[in-house]
């Protein structure tokens, strides 16, 4: 193995290990890698940025902004009104709304896909009594699932599609991953709709000798006059009060000391985490108080839960530095977090992908700072954007999906879509493209040269080789099995794009060595990199549905491990009889 095959290996592994620890920003740790590479000599100085020009990136950032002009057009949430009158049954619910997400997913990003159905999943189950969390998990692995049938469906599928075009000269057709990804999504849907209502019984108001299954959050309580904890030793706050308590803070000054001699007085201020309804429960018995809002008894006063999605500006700060809410009079009260890191006061916790706000002020401010700060609400209890009362985007959105299938090259089919919805107003390109998921698509860019460096060092070619000690090269099934196998172990740790990048050099290699057509791995790997299910942090999907859910990191062992055994399973043989 020479220097720049091992130098790339270790710089790829060392990326994977800092996208699996979510604790830098991925285009932070995309960038570095990218200039690394360059430092390392696996790529010349004109080929660094490359990947920003790429017809791969290029799509992503055009689907990305058609969506946001469908997301305002709500055209779901009429049909879930007449969907909920017509009383149908809890699999129904499920399935219905799991469905509807991954058949948006087809056309759009999983992570839009996944946005523009959650609240209409979610009114749903409340008028039906439908607990959060038999809905949140279905849609997320819906849109997962959705995102394997088209060629736009999901950013792996147009990088092996690149792969593919750049090694024979064509690329997949449009509908191409459909033979695979169409029959493994339908049963997937079905399967994990009938699971989650044994897995997750549990109702959403759960009594408090039951708190535990409620959504953890992190709250500053004042301890009022009178209050049962008075005289409570900081230790015994969780056998006899349901909570644990971070810290006590008392005249603005940490109670520093061991938590068996710590002991609460009135006025004291307790930083905690406990069970939502827990808190609740707490401030109804005069237990724990919190402050009271100044706008409290206004008219327009509301309190709303928020989730902090991929693209949002407050991914990273910190609740005192969140000025697009201090600046409206909106107080942040309570926060769910995913991975609680309790340093300092409430207002020093950092934010992260997934966690989930509850904001109290004006409907209208509130609003308008989610709005700016990208955060999606999860109840619609704010004013919301004017809805797009036109058929036209949907028409010209399906008009480029047209074209695209037809043979046209999807960037420009979806240019021309983009372009006609700005002569008609219903675009306004610059704000559009100030409201990016930019993290994602840097990280795209970046880590195209570092891909293509896999099969420029001859690196593709040397796992190939080490790959076909393994399996029988001469026999193209268990070339697909390991393939398609590789895909899904990596993907519920890294995003699927990445697995797409890493993967297509060693399929390629790795047909060329059985002398097979490069197609059927191909496929593997993009079927493989969607079947991201066992953790809540290889797909962003995952990880706020764990926020919004309220679910524990093994609650997606539980549910995503069937699914992930059945869906290999069904995708391994519609590759062997639609694709060898």
């Amino acid at each position: 193995m020479s220097f720049e095959q091992a130098s790339l290996l270790v710089l790829l592994l060392a990326m994977l290990i800092f996208f699996s620890l979510d604790r830098i920003r991925i285009e932070i740790v995309s960038i570095a890698g990218l200039l690394a590479g360059y430092a390392l000599g696996l790529y010349p100085a004109d080929q660094i940025f490359t990947g920003f020009a790429s017809p791969v990136v290029i799509t992503v950032i055009e689907i990305l902004l058609i969506v946001q002009v469908l997301a305002r057009a709500k055209l779901f949430d009429s049909l879930a009104t007449r969907f909920a009158a017509a009383k149908p049954s809890r699999f129904k619910v499920i399935s219905g709304t799991s469905s509807l997400a991954g058949f948006i997913s087809i056309f759009m990003n999983n992570i839009g896909a996944f946005a523009i159905t959650l609240p209409v999943a979610l009114g749903l189950g409340t008028a039906l009594a439908i607990p959060r969390r038999q809905i949140v998990m279905p849609l997320s692995f819906a849109a997962l699932l959705g995102g394997m049938v088209s060629l736009i469906g999901t950013p792996a599928n147009l990088l092996v599609s690149d792969g593919l075009a750049k090694a024979t000269g064509t690329g997949f057709r449009f509908f191409d991953f459909a033979y695979v990804g169409l029959p493994v999504a339908i049963a997937g849907i079905l399967l994990i709709a009938f699971r989650v209502q044994r897995l997750f019984p549990e109702p959403d108001e759960a009594p408090a000798t039951i708190s535990s299954i409620a959504r953890r959050i992190v709250v500053e309580r004042r301890v009022p006059d009178a209050s049962p904890l008075i005289g409570v030793r900081l230790s015994e706050c969780s056998a006899r009060f349901g909570i644990k308590p971070h810290a006590l803070i008392r005249a603005d000054n940490f109670v520093f000391g061991p938590l068996d001699q710590s002991v609460i007085e009135a006025g004291d201020v307790l930083l905690a985490e406990g069970g939502d309804t827990t808190f609740a429960g707490l401030s109804a018995a005069q237990t724990l108080l919190a402050d009271a809002h100044p706008d409290g008894n206004q008219a327009d006063f509301a309190r709303v839960e928020s989730v902090v999605m991929p693209e949002s500006t407050l991914v990273g700060s910190r609740i005192r530095s969140l000025e697009v809410f201090h600046s409206r009079g909106v107080a942040v009260t309570a926060l769910s977090m995913r991975a609680p890191r309790i340093e300092g006061r409430f207002l020093d916790l950092q934010l992260s992908i997934g966690d989930i706000l509850t904001l109290e002020g004006s409907r209208t401010a509130i609003a308008e700072a989610l709005d700016e700060s990208e955060c999606l609400p999860l109840a619609q209890t704010v004013p919301v954007e004017p809805v797009v009362l036109s058929w036209r985007p949907f028409a010209l959105f399906a008009g480029g999906v047209a074209a695209s299938a037809a043979g046209l090259h999807p960037d420009i089919a979806f240019a021309c879509v983009i372009l006609a919805l700005a002569l008609l107003n219903l675009l306004n390109i610059r704000q559009a493209m100030a409201d990016l998921n930019w993290p994602i698509i840097i990280m795209l860019a970046a880590m195209i040269p570092i891909g293509q460096a896999m099969a420029t060092t001859g690196a593709a070619e040397t796992i190939a080789g080490w790959l076909s000690l393994v399996v029988p090269i001469a026999d193209p099934f268990s070339g697909i099995a390991l393939i398609l196998f590789l895909a899904m172990a990596l993907t519920p740790f890294v995003n699927n794009a990445t697995v797409a990048i890493v993967l297509t050099p060693i399929a390629l290699e790795f047909a060329k060595a059985g002398q097979h057509a490069p197609d059927a791995y191909l496929i593997a790997v993009a079927a493989g990199a969607s079947l991201d299910f066992l953790t809540p942090f290889g797909h962003h999907n995952n990880t706020l549905a764990m926020g919004i859910g309220g679910y524990r990191f093994g609650d997606f062992l539980r549910a995503g491990w069937p699914l992930t055994v059945a869906c290999y399973g069904l995708a391994l043989f519609f590759l062997a009889l639609f694709w060898l």
